[in-house]
């Protein structure tokens, strides 16, 4: 406690002796950091604050971050040099800073007027985040709510020396809202939207003159790309906006619900070059679905994908003098279908350049894969429909586990192992729909087919056609299925996840210790025998016939050509004319 108060008087002593610059910009560290493993935001975003030394053993220097001449935060999320973009041109770059929070008591000071903070989940409370947070026990906090909390803190001692507002923005930034939490961690403004809205620079504007601002604001979405700002400096793990928008009009969806638009080929390589001018040797396209890009230019479905300009796109980035690395983030399943071709040429592409390695299924030498994040959310048509009819798109949604099993058949054909999440406890979910899921998660077991399943609790999203759906909120309240559906989708990613045969075994047993230490309280009765699963102690067929848990049914086989017959005549001509020789060229020399 007094090393504690030693800290808090020698950092706002720290902040006494200087001036600070009016805007300071930050982010929790756990969101900041573009080193070591691919995964390791997802685990950070995770798993609980007691779990941490698995990080720091697998990542010793995780924390290392780089720093500019001038001690200021040499990478950030993009989100946040966006709005660094927009603040630098409307007020001058000089009156802006972006820092990590270790830096905050060396910019914060008397001339300090706003600070503002980006996060994508302060309080734990995303898709999969919170949920496996409590899954393991005492604390509903996952690491990056932890270090966000930490964050806060450290602003809110500043905010009692001197006198500036706090502006909170971010995709998570609704958390604070919806919990009415603001004071509890010192903020004034929560705002909703993009940075480029002049809602947002405005807002910015009263901050400086230190006017009262709103508790919360609505920022427009640019409804043009070229309203559109993509910064050309170091973003955290070289993420370089794509696309915003999509199109599928899931129901759980925030970011379906903005304007689809296609971010320029010449902006996005004039972000890959600052990029790599500042020292980043990884780009990551930020899309909700990569195979959307430019297919409105193109006079496309956007279930169609622009091959021509995006193989174009996606050569132009590989082969950028100073690009080492090439890592792929959201897509959706049915354009493998659609264009098998595409996905083999991406590969050709951009495999040699993946930093992710799966040794156990990948056929490349080296063992690369490519691994994006694809929405598969359920294996039952009934749910399917119901919430995100769209992502079938050219097919039926009724036929959904067939499109997902012929797709990870193409994608594994070309070394893809995407990350597949999972929605469990979706609003008006039975058994028979988990029992679904299994049929599906068995099928591709059987068929030697491969992903990362990752599943997560229903989270009702503000602004989304779900924000008011009565799901399960708490692991207590799954079902034997619901925790059968986590738990075996676990058993499976781990087998790809954990290369060497004694992480694997370690795994299953470490999960019983905790089970018998502290998960069985937490979790509840039908957490046993789906965690006894997992563990693979006992054998699956040993757990199926003795009734413990379900054992997947048989799905029958649908073939691509079965399921293409059945799309509408237009859609077939636009899918032939999208895979025709210049297509997409013959439309942008049109457009420029």
């Amino acid at each position: 406690m007094l090393a504690g108060a030693l800290w808090k008087r020698h950092n706002l002593h720290s902040m006494a002796n200087q001036r600070g610059v009016p805007i300071v910009l930050t982010a929790p560290l756990t969101e900041s950091i573009d080193h070591a493993g691919f995964f390791i935001q997802m685990s950070l975003a995770s798993i609980p604050q007691w779990m941490e030394w698995v990080i720091d053993k697998k990542y010793p220097a995780w924390r290392d971050v780089p720093k500019t001449s001038d001690h200021r935060a040499g990478t950030a999320p993009a989100g946040l040099r966006v709005l660094e973009e927009v603040l630098a041109r409307e007020f001058g770059a000089d009156q802006v800073a972006v820092c990590y929070p270790d830096q905050l008591t060396e910019l914060i000071g008397e001339d300090t007027r706003v600070v503002a903070v980006s996060t994508h989940n302060p309080l734990g409370t995303t898709f999969a985040a919170g949920v496996y947070a409590s899954i393991f026990g005492s604390s509903r906090e996952p690491l990056n709510a932890i270090y966000a909390r930490r964050m806060f803190t450290t602003i809110k001692e500043a905010k009692e020396k001197f006198k500036f507002s706090v502006i909170l923005g971010g995709s998570g930034a609704w958390q604070i809202h919806e919990t009415n939490t603001h004071a509890d961690f010192g903020i004034d403004t929560v705002v909703s939207g993009r940075a480029e809205s002049r809602d947002v620079i405005e807002l910015f504007h009263r901050a400086l003159v230190g006017e009262p601002l709103p508790m919360r604001i609505d920022a427009d979405h640019p409804h043009d790309a070229r309203a559109l700002v993509v910064p050309e400096t170091r973003t955290s793990f070289g993420v370089v906006e794509m696309t915003t928008g999509c199109g599928r009009r899931c129901a759980f969806c925030q970011p379906d619900l903005n304007p689809r638009i296609s971010v320029p080929k010449e902006q996005i390589m004039k972000a890959v070059a600052g990029n790599v001018a500042s020292g980043n040797k990884q780009i990551s396209l930020a899309t909700e679905d990569m195979f959307v890009w430019r297919t409105d230019e193109a006079g496309l479905p956007f279930f169609v994908p622009n091959r021509t300009e995006l193989l174009d796109l996606y050569r132009t980035i590989a082969e950028h003098p100073g690009v080492e690395q090439v890592t792929l983030s959201h897509s959706t399943i049915a354009p493998a279908l659609v264009d098998p071709e595409l996905i083999k040429e991406l590969s050709d592409l951009l495999l040699d350049k993946s930093p992710i390695r799966l040794r156990s299924v990948s056929t490349h030498p080296e063992g690369r894969a490519l691994a994006p994040l694809v929405g598969i959310e359920t294996g039952s048509p009934r749910i399917a429909k119901k919430i995100m009819a769209g992502k079938a798109l050219p097919f039926d949604i009724k036929d959904w586990p067939h499109i997902v099993l012929n797709g990870l058949e193409i994608l594994n054909k070309n070394n893809w192992f995407p990350v597949c999440t999972l929605i469990i406890g979706s609003p008006d979910e039975t058994d028979d729909d988990s029992k679904a899921t299994l049929d599906l998660i068995y099928e591709a077991e059987r068929r030697g087919l491969h992903c990362m399943w990752v599943p997560s609790i229903f989270t009702p999203l503000v602004r989304t056609r779900m924000e008011n759906g009565e799901g399960v909120r708490e692991t207590q309240n799954l079902t034997r299925l619901q925790w059968q559906v986590i738990m075996k989708a676990w058993q499976v990613a781990s087998r790809i996840g954990l290369q060497s045969t004694w992480g694997k075994v370690s795994f299953g047993v470490g999960s019983i210790v905790t089970w018998a230490l502290r998960l069985r309280r937490v979790n509840g009765p039908n957490f046993t025998w789906p965690l006894m699963q997992f563990s693979g102690v006992f054998p699956d067929g040993w757990l199926e016939s003795t009734g413990r848990v379900y054992r997947g049914k048989e799905l029958p086989r649908r073939s691509r050509e079965e399921l293409l017959a059945n799309i509408r005549p237009d859609w077939k001509d636009a899918i032939a004319r999208a895979r025709g020789e210049g297509v997409g060229r013959a439309r942008l020399v049109v457009l420029n």
